[in-house]
């Protein structure tokens, strides 16, 4: 099996982490220029990381990485309520990326325009929401939607695309899983 995708991407590292002890080979990528970006227009139509190859099959985004992975190798699915709560993840990773993708094409995304209100709302109502799962215990445990979370917050810090700090019960399980081997070994940072 290959991982293909970038050091930078939270949607990527959320699958480094998530097959830390699974035999997987990560091919980094720069997904906008040159050869990187011919093997994805020929791989991936949807033109996005991470995409997967396991031998003839393509595997085309994270949440179905996951699934695809939870299934080959026998590993307890998530619930309902879990998947409710990688919708919240996914829903303001997208948003951000989205908004972080305008920034580097030099697009103000301060201007008070609806498509850059409707994002910092969603931002916004998400982070909340996830502060009162945290605080319920939602993210106690290391599971994939904790580590979507974790990449998640982690990312938002180190592209300086939200401030979480307010979010007490965020900031404290981002504080507690900072330290884990997986986490550490896949910084972007580095």
């Amino acid at each position: 099996m290959i991982l293909y995708g970038s050091t930078t991407s939270p949607f990527v590292r959320r699958i480094r982490i998530f097959t830390h002890a699974i035999p997987v080979e990560f091919v980094v990528m720069d997904i906008f220029a040159g050869d990187h970006r011919k093997i994805l227009i020929e791989k991936n139509p949807t033109l996005k990381v991470p995409f997967l190859i396991d031998d003839d099959v393509n595997v085309f985004d994270s949440k179905v990485i996951f699934r695809y992975i939870t299934e080959k190798f026998e590993l307890t699915a998530i619930s309902w309520h879990q998947e409710n709560a990688l919708t919240l993840i996914d829903s303001v990773s997208d948003s951000l990326v989205s908004m972080f993708l305008l920034s580097k094409s030099e697009v103000d995304t301060s201007d008070d325009k609806m498509f850059f209100n409707l994002q910092r709302q969603r931002a916004k109502q998400v982070f909340n929401e996830l502060e009162k799962q945290c605080a319920a215990g939602d993210f106690s445990e290391w599971h994939y939607p904790s580590i979507c979370l974790f990449c998640l917050l982690d990312w938002v810090q180190f592209r300086d695309m939200a401030d979480i700090s307010a979010h007490q019960h965020l900031f404290s399980f981002y504080a507690a899983n900072a330290k884990r081997e997986e986490v550490i070994d896949t910084d972007p940072r580095d």
